[in-house]
């Protein structure tokens, strides 16, 4: 079966905004120009503060809104010259893409002489938005994605080398699922119910509020796609139907950052000072410039930004040096926006392939499919060749062994014959060739084994249901230790509990008693490692920059870590077994275990919504199933808080043999307002596991009135 083409059918009001009964705008112009500035328009109407304070992160101006917590990341900002390089990519755009890029940003403006972009946010915060550059929207783009890939990681295995040997890093960092959640799979026509291609995933991030995707559908006589947006940028990058193609990414965990340990010195001479920085050849000049944070009710504080051969300096070491940072949008002024447009003109595979072929960062696993058939598995970005001991820890920047060469790793392509899944595990991510570390296999494994065993050809309700498993992918090896406990020295209580976590179907099911008693032994026995003597150097201050906090968590590295360490822990002096009983023993004493408390009633939706009184405090949230290593990977920090701050911030199946059929969904709703009806009017939806039709009948859908 081979559908014709979609080929897009113009509304009978004309150009503007509809919208269904979720208030998914549903956008129509006359051109793909038109559009961009439709889109444009209708995002700072609808994600009017969302998209004013990703812009302040962009240009380092966020404490000027919101005060001196949010310092440390202007300061990140300004060393390493986000706006700067949003402006030098922006610069290096094709014709075309520039210009649709400027129209979208037209939109944006628009909208403000309009008097559309109000909302409590800014009255609350006393701020104002401003009329955007043409480059903002790439600077929006590399807020979400700089910190996005591994340069942090390393920086957490140099403080395990520095304090526990370099021998002890890897107990830390093979296949740990580090902020790693994101699914996309899939089928082959050979396996459907309708012998066309299906596409589903649910991508894996910080549950912001409003969410980080918008849901949107752009049409224009040249094309008419549906799919998921990033606030603030133009296109669909990243998740989307035209009609005659689909596609999905996830982050394929590549390693194409790195840090370079900086030697820098002061000069003073006849021309005055200057600052140095030791290179593969020697003594080279830097470049050197100060710039003035201004901080709501405090004090301004001053910024030197120096940039090296390498890249900016990012941070200071633990003995007071610094750390570069180098990265590809970086050294190519490119981001990868010239694919956007060619996305959306998209009319089979091998033009999704080829429209990616300008990606830059972040480095993608892409799942694409067509009405003629084809599904197609590929990685998207660029990974510098250089020596791999880059990958692991900062390098020396003086060490011509740890340059880059200027050339890049070619990056593996395959048809796909039945099924293809993608969960930010190393056989979708190109393994070694690309990275050193990657998710566990737990997701993967279980989604082919859905797709596998399904009782006939997949239907979207098959692929739909996917998304909400909620299998403990690592649970043998919990049990496995639990069935190694000597039962004889435990107390009642705790034998109660290891014959509960013995009988249990290892579901992490909201309203399952026995979930809870798991989460609670796991987070006691991460604890108790946190605490433990062989690991209390890890403790000692690390001397980065507080930003990359999160990253050099002690506890949360642990919880990250917990299946290697139960298995290597011994290489440490840690007598697992011990732990492991003690931490029942820890379990046993929790009322919760007492009066046989669920799982939700400790995990629960914790939704981050960026400024702080009523507004946060008035959160939505809701009792959720699944946890990190489960395909509904709802991810909490075991032994730090049980509450979860990451997950699906979008789910989607996309039918090739019909886009009627297609489903999507959203954690919270199509508008970024507190208090407009569709601000969280998906929740439950979400919540419960289920999908939203896509709706793509113009006559269906009720037009914007201005």
């Amino acid at each position: 079966m081979t559908p014709a083409p979609t080929h897009p059918s113009a509304p009978a009001g004309g150009p503007g905004t509809y919208r269904d009964e979720w208030g998914i705008p549903h956008l129509w112009a006359g051109s793909a120009d038109e559009l961009a500035f439709l889109q444009g328009m209708n995002v700072a109407t609808d994600r009017s503060w969302q998209i004013e304070l990703e812009r302040w992160r962009s240009e380092g101006r966020a404490a000027e809104v919101l005060g001196a917590d949010v310092v440390v990341w202007d300061r990140f900002a300004r060393q390493a010259r986000l706006d700067d390089t949003a402006r030098r990519c922006f610069e290096n755009l094709d014709a075309a893409t520039q210009r649709w890029c400027g129209h979208y940003v037209a939109g944006v403006n628009q909208a403000l002489a309009d008097g559309r972009r109000g909302g409590p946010e800014f009255e609350e915060s006393g701020s104002l938005p401003e009329p955007w550059h043409p480059w903002t929207p790439l600077g929006v783009f590399l807020v979400h994605h700089i910190l996005f890939s591994t340069f942090p990681n390393k920086l957490f295995r140099a403080h395990v080398a520095r304090t526990l040997g370099d021998d002890a890093v890897s107990l830390f960092s093979i296949e740990a699922p580090v902020w790693s959640g994101s699914n996309a799979w899939a089928a082959h026509g050979s396996a459907t119910t309708s012998g066309l291609p299906m596409i589903a995933g649910d991508p894996h991030r910080l549950m912001e509020l409003p969410g980080v995707y918008q849901q949107i559908r752009l049409a224009c006589p040249e094309f008419d796609a549906i799919g998921f947006a990033f606030p603030g940028v133009p296109g669909l990058p990243h998740f989307a139907h035209t009609g005659s193609t689909a596609w999905a990414i996830t982050n394929a965990m590549a390693d194409y950052q790195d840090l370079f340990i900086e030697e820098l010195r002061r000069v003073s001479d006849f021309t005055g000072e200057r600052i140095e920085a030791r290179g593969a050849e020697g003594w080279e000049p830097v470049v050197v410039s100060s710039e003035t944070i201004r901080v709501r009710d405090g004090e301004a504080v001053s910024v030197e930004i120096i940039e090296t051969d390498r890249g900016p300096v990012i941070s200071e070491t633990p003995d007071g040096g610094a750390l570069s940072l180098r990265f590809p949008a970086g050294v190519e002024g490119r981001l990868g926006f010239d694919a956007l447009l060619p996305l959306l003109r998209s009319r089979n595979v091998s033009e999704v392939e080829a429209a990616f072929d300008a990606w830059v960062e972040p480095v993608n696993s892409v799942v694409a499919a067509d009405v003629h058939g084809s599904v197609r598995h590929f990685l998207a970005g660029l990974v510098p060749q250089r020596n791999p001991a880059n990958r692991r820890l900062p390098a020396l920047a003086f060490s011509a062994r740890h340059t880059w060469d200027g050339q890049y790793v070619i990056l593996p392509r395959t048809e796909v014959q039945q099924f293809a899944v993608s969960a930010n595990d190393r056989a979708a991510g190109g393994g070694d060739q690309v990275a050193m570390e990657f998710a566990p296999a737990h997701r993967a494994r279980r989604i082919r084994e859905l797709l596998e065993l399904a009782p006939g050809p997949l239907s979207v309700d098959v692929m739909q249901a996917i998304h909400t498993d909620t299998l403990l992918g690592p649970w043998p090896l919990f049990r496995s230790l639990l069935s190694g406990l000597d039962a004889g020295d435990l107390s009642k209580e705790a034998k109660e509990l290891r014959l509960l976590l013995l009988d249990w179907d290892s579901l992490m099911e909201a309203g399952s008693h026995r979930a809870a008693v798991f989460a609670a032994w796991r987070g006691a026995l991460v604890q108790r490692l946190a605490r433990h003597s062989a690991l209390a150097p890890l403790n000692e201050p690390t001397g980065y920059s507080p930003l990359f906090g999160p990253w050099l968590s002690v506890a949360s590295r642990i919880g990250f870590a917990l299946e290697t360490l139960l298995i290597r822990g011994s290489e440490l002096g840690i007598s697992v077994g011990v732990e492991a009983a003690a931490a029942l023993e820890d379990a046993a004493l929790e009322e919760s275990m007492l009066n046989g408390a669920a799982w939700g009633d400790r995990h629960k939706l914790l939704p981050v919504h960026v400024l702080p009184g009523p507004l946060a405090s008035s959160a939505p949230t809701a009792d959720l199933s699944g946890d990190t290593g489960c395909v509904l990977c709802t991810e909490s920090l075991p032994g730090v808080d049980d509450r979860s701050f990451r997950g699906p911030v979008a789910r989607y199946v996309w039918d090739l043999a019909d886009r009627q059929n297609s489903r999507w969904i959203a954690p919270f709703g199509a508008s970024g307002v507190p208090g407009h009806k569709h601000f969280a009017d998906q929740l439950p939806l979400w919540t419960a596991g289920e999908l939203a039709p896509v709706v793509t009948d113009w006559s269906l859908l009720a037009k914007d009135t201005p």
